[in-house]
């Protein structure tokens, strides 16, 4: 089911409908927690990192996935991603098959990594890794993408991205609010944290205040920008419409570029689109000689439909973006997965 997040989620204090739902909240977050502490993880032969965050939706996870990998293969080894295929219908475990699969079966984000390297699906993250294992050999490398609370696998590196505007909204648990656990308890889960777009709200301090003091670890600048030239957007009428758990952002890196957006349709996170939409948007961009751009994660999503959603791809273009590391942040992340890649050779001697 595609997530609907209330928008006083990310109010600075809590209305209503956050302090009428915050003992489930602290109910949610109090099991949360203590399924992770009991949790009896597998421990994989080869290394495990992982990208996650602290609240539910979006905020860079699977750019950052694919910086990891970028910085794995730059240090001899094989990526492999992992993901539990969220919105598509393979159990798996199944290798993701980009002239087989659709967003149906897979869902969208397992689609993107895997024109990167190899990507498994796979709802049980243990059967997954063992899958890796005997089909990849002692060079891979698990990357799981978006797996902070799941505690099916033993993890080597642990990285957290927080919006840097969003932030952890009113600091509540689900529903009354956006974090999965309490911040607190989820800090100790990782060893980095990175933060996509502080600019957007004030410096790292301010943004990360409710992280504990004892946390030690790195904090990562990072950004969103294209990754390739789309200077196109500035001579043209745009209907830009995106189903991703922060339309804005997407809508804000548009017309950062120079985009004019005529119209925005937002949807729900990991929308699947209907023919309904696909002709409200086509008639938009008819009615104002517009072009319609979207995200590559939604792009991907209009596979695999009828004839309508082949007219809609074909009269779409998107952004491809990259997750700007700033400052010393790549070389601090590369540095921090070649030490825990070591580490695990170190402890898993055949």
């Amino acid at each position: 089911m595609p997530l609907h997040e209330p928008k006083w989620w990310y109010d600075k204090a809590p209305r209503w409908p956050a302090r009428l739902l915050a003992p489930v909240g602290a109910l949610y977050g109090r099991l949360t927690e203590l399924r992770l502490r009991r949790a009896r993880a597998y421990t994989p032969s080869i290394p495990v990192l992982c990208v996650g965050n602290f609240t539910a939706g979006g905020t860079g996870k699977t750019p950052m996935a694919i910086a990891l990998a970028q910085i794995v293969r730059g240090l001899g080894r094989e990526p492999v991603f992992l993901s539990r295929g969220y919105g598509g219908r393979l159990h798996g475990p199944d290798i993701v098959d980009l002239e087989r699969h659709t967003h149906i079966d897979t869902g969208d984000e397992p689609l993107l990594l895997a024109r990167v390297a190899p990507a498994v699906v796979a709802r049980n993250r243990r059967q997954g890794a063992e899958l890796i294992e005997r089909t990849f050999g002692s060079k891979a490398v698990i990357v799981m993408d978006d797996g902070l609370q799941n505690p099916a696998l033993k993890k080597d590196f642990s990285i957290a991205i927080v919006d840097g505007k969003r932030a952890f909204g009113n600091g509540l648990c689900i529903p009354a609010g956006p974090l999965r656990a309490p911040v607190a308890f989820q800090a100790g889960l990782v060893q980095a944290i990175a933060i996509n777009g502080a600019h957007e709200r004030g410096d790292a301090k301010s943004i990360l205040a409710p992280i504990p003091e004892f946390f030690a670890g790195p904090i990562i600048k990072a950004h969103v920008a294209p990754d390739s030239d789309i200077a196109w957007l500035k001579n043209h009428r745009l209907i830009a419409f995106a189903g991703i758990a922060n339309p804005e952002r997407f809508f804000a890196l548009v017309e950062t570029h120079g985009g004019t957006i005529t119209e925005r349709h937002a949807f729900p996170d990991h929308h699947n689109f209907a023919e309904s939409d696909a002709h409200r948007l086509i008639a938009a961009a008819d009615a104002h000689g517009a072009i319609l751009v979207t995200t590559e994660k939604d792009f991907v999503r209009l596979s695999g439909g009828g004839a309508a959603f082949r007219a809609l791809a074909e009269r779409t273009r998107t952004v491809p973006v990259d997750l700007v590391l700033e400052g010393n942040g790549y070389s601090e992340l590369m540095q921090l997965v070649s030490a825990a890649i070591l580490r695990h050779a170190s402890t898993h001697q055949p």
